[in-house]
Parts: structure tokens; sequence; C-alpha cells
């Protein structure tokens, strides 16, 4: 199961018409799903007890289902049914347990609301897969598919598992957030690997951004997508500062035969290669897709320097040897190139800060580097702590490790730009990284941090009261 808001929305498809009647299935179910999530927090299950794998099976059936849909009575009636047939096989073992029994309880008054019989087909929650050997998510569920077909008779199963993935990401002076969410800033000057494996390598080039200080950023980016059999050959993808192609060194912009693949919020289901390129701004934003092995790949162009993203499958991320150990993204960075220091970020004192920000003003050639940018108005500018604070916090509400961040590269080198790469480089982890829960990162020994932290039992003390609301109405 998801989060517990997941759970619920998806319980409001089984409210019946009937303005009345259909508050106690709808509220018994809700119970039991939301519940679910939080299994051995307001009781503890027997290992033996698998109503939670009884209402994922369900929600996983219906899920799809709307009114609207020709065949939606019979399809629901034969999800209800299985979902019983699932409780009755698990009823010995979950006497006692709450959320098993509201389960029965909503599933037994949904049944007579829709006028679904006991008796006849029930939905299969373990449906043939098709095998597309070139589309990661396909072989990972075509495996465990086959593999719970082996061992079907000795456990029930846990449905489709979907795969773990891992999230790294790099911006600013450089700001690098690893597959284990650490965040660091880091010298790091010259060529350095990201993530080096048997299917993907990313380098990226870090160059010095102001005279005198220890800072650098990213204007050179290299991924190489190593060969895989059947799916595509080797392609290499390169940026640097200024030239941000939407196509591979070789000319091409995708590689491997089509494959199937779900496209956009309507459902609809198109053909993509194994591996492809989608340029979402020229010359500002591309994004590399590499279906045949799980990954994303976001970069961009911000200023005069690159930013990336990358979310990749944990058990892809883990395939490399001893000779490929040293990768940011999955160790970070050595000790003697960090600026921060275990995890805090010092600001830079106001007056050599804003030195270091008129020796690059004053640079020659620096003013025509940036009338190519498109914040070129923006970007010759001298920020105190108060003014950096202030541009940061037009774009980022949140006062997370990217606010930090952002105002740290305001103080070191007056160049605006990185206050909109702070905002994209929070954004596409947002839309990269696979755990919302770990999004916020706040600065350690900062106010917000300390507020997050103290929030937990508070959290715990009020699942508790819910618990005890819950059991008091039932």
């Amino acid at each position: 199961m998801g989060r517990a808001g997941c759970c619920c929305s998806g319980a409001e498809r089984l409210a019946s018409a009937s303005p009345v009647r259909r508050f106690r299935p709808l509220l018994l179910l809700i119970i039991a799903l939301c519940s679910g999530a939080h299994i051995g927090q307001c009781q503890v299950a027997t290992p033996q007890c698998r109503i939670q794998k009884c209402t994922t099976d369900f929600v996983s059936l219906t899920s799809h289902l709307t009114p609207a849909v020709d065949g939606f009575h019979t399809e629901f009636c034969k999800a209800l049914r299985a979902y019983s047939a699932c409780t009755q096989r698990t009823a010995k073992s979950c006497r006692g347990n709450l959320v098993f029994h509201s389960a029965v309880l909503g599933i037994s008054d949904l049944m007579s609301q829709r006028n679904c019989s006991r008796d006849g087909p029930t939905s299969s929650t373990h449906p043939e897969v098709q095998l597309e050997p070139c589309n990661y998510h396909s072989r990972t569920q075509h495996a465990h598919a086959h593999a719970h077909g082996h061992s079907h008779a000795h456990s029930h199963g846990h449905g489709h598992p979907r795969p773990a993935y891992l999230f790294c990401g790099l911006f600013g002076d450089p700001h690098l957030r690893t597959f284990k969410d650490s965040f660091q800033t880091c010298k790091v000057e010259g060529a350095w690997p990201l993530i080096d494996n048997d299917y993907l390598s990313v380098q990226v080039t870090n160059v010095p951004v102001v005279p005198g200080s220890s800072a650098t950023a990213t204007n050179k980016v290299t991924i190489i997508f190593k060969p895989y059999e059947g799916c595509t050959d080797q392609r290499v993808y390169q940026a640097v500062s200024d030239s941000l192609p939407a196509a591979f060194d070789d000319g091409t912009v995708s590689s491997g035969d089509p494959i199937h693949a779900s496209a956009g919020a309507d459902g609809t289901t198109g053909k993509v290669r194994a591996l492809w390129i989608s340029e979402r701004s020229p010359g500002r934003h591309v994004e590399l897709h590499a279906g045949y092995i799980g990954v994303t790949v976001i970069v961009r162009q911000l200023g005069r320097y690159l930013t990336l993203a990358v979310r990749i499958p944990e058990e892809l991320a883990q395939a490399y040897d001893a000779t490929q150990d040293l990768q940011l993204c999955l160790n970070g960075c050595p000790s003697g190139e960090r600026i921060d220091r275990a995890g805090h970020l010092p600001l830079p004192p106001s007056p050599p800060a804003l030195g270091l920000q008129l020796q690059q003003l004053r640079r020659p050639g620096y003013s025509s580097q940036t009338q190519a940018s498109p914040y070129a108005a923006a970007a010759a500018q001298v920020f105190g702590r108060e003014g950096a604070e202030e541009r940061c916090r037009d774009q980022l509400e949140v006062h997370d490790i990217y606010f930090h961040s952002c105002v740290f590269d305001l103080l070191t080198t007056g160049d605006a730009n990185f206050t909109v790469a702070a905002y994209s480089a929070q954004k596409d982890m947002e839309s990269l990284h696979p755990h919302r829960d770990r999004w916020r990162i706040y600065p350690r020994g900062s106010a917000a941090s300390t507020l997050h932290s103290d929030t937990r039992p508070i959290r715990q003390l009020a699942l508790i009261l819910l618990c005890a609301l819950r059991a008091a109405f039932m």
C-alpha cells in the first residue's frame, strides 16, 4: 500500500449512489484501506494475517474502473468476489483484527448495494504479463510473475511490487544529492564520475566560478548508455555550456526497436524506442529516457552552467565492480573535496563574498558571456545576506536545503541564475525522486530541521488518537 492519502482516494470510488446507505461501506473500507498502510501502528497484526494483501489486490483490480466504462458493474462484482474469497482464506489467522472485520463488513454491504451475487467469476490478481524485453518494467514484472508461479504452492505472494528506484541530482556550486539522500556541497574541480555501472556512465566536468573561491559549477555533462543486447547499441550524449543538443553524438535521437509505453494522463498507449531524447525547451531543457533500463536523466542549462537529475533502478545502480567504486552519486564526494561540514553548509561572510562577486563582475569578457543568457539582466548583481535570502524566497517557498544552497550560491557568486538553478533542481527532484517523504532535507541545526524532527511524536500521538476514535465509533 502507498500513503494513506492514496488509499483513501481509491476508496471514494466504492461509494454507492444511495445518499444514506453509502456511508457505512465506504467508511468501513476506508478504515481497511487506510489502516492497511499503517498496519502494526494501531494494533499488532500477526504475520499470518494477510488482510493487507487482500486489500492491496482489491485496490489494484478496481483503481482503473469508473462507472462510465462499459462492463463496470461486472468487473467491480468480480473484484468484490475475489476480495471476499481472499478474506475467507485468511479469516482464521485474522481473528480479532479490526482491519479484517472492517473489510468483511464493507464487502458485504457493497455486494448488496451493487446486487453482486455471491457465486460467480472472480478477477485474477495475477494476470498474464506480456513480456517486452526492451522495457525494464515489463521485464521485472514478468520475472516476478514467473517467480510467483513457482512459489505459489508455498506462499500467497505479495502482488507485483514496483522496482525500487534511486535519485541523484547535481546543481549550483555544485550541490550534490546522493542516492542515499545525503546533501553535500563539493569542490570537485575537473572531471568526476557521478554514476559508473554496467549499464550507464554519467560524468561531469566542473570549473571554478569566481577567482579566489573553491566553489565550482558544471559546464560539461557526458552520458554513456552502454550496449544492451537486443535493445540498443552504445549511445553517447554530451552537453557543454551554450550547447545542449537534442541528439546523441552520432546525430540520432533514439535507438532500438519500438516498444509499447503508456503516454499521457489520458491512458492512451503509443510506441517509443528503447532509448530516446525529448527536448522540452530548445537549448535549455533536455530529457533522456532509457526505457530498457528504467532510467530517466534531466539536463538543463541555466545561465552559463548545467544541472543534472537522474532516476535509476536500485538493482542497476548496484551493478558495478571494484574498479567502479568512485561514483559521487553512490558514495558522495571525497572528504577532502567537501565544502560543507558534515551536512552543515556555512554561509560565506558578507565582505569576502562581496569582494569575490566584484572580481567576477569586473572580469574581462564576463558581460559578453552573460548576454547569451535569458537571465543576463539579473545575473550581474552584488548580494548581501538579506538580499540573497529575499531573492531565493521569490523562487523557493520551502526553506529547505535547496533554499539554503541558493543563498550560498548568491553570496559566493552574485549570479542570480543560480536561483533558477536551485528552483529547477528542486522541481526535477520532485519529479523523479520516488519517495515523497524524503523530499525535504533541512540544514543541520536549523529551526526548520528541529521542528521537522520534533513533529514525529506529535504525528504518532495523532495516529493513536485516530485509532482510538475509530474503535469507539465501530
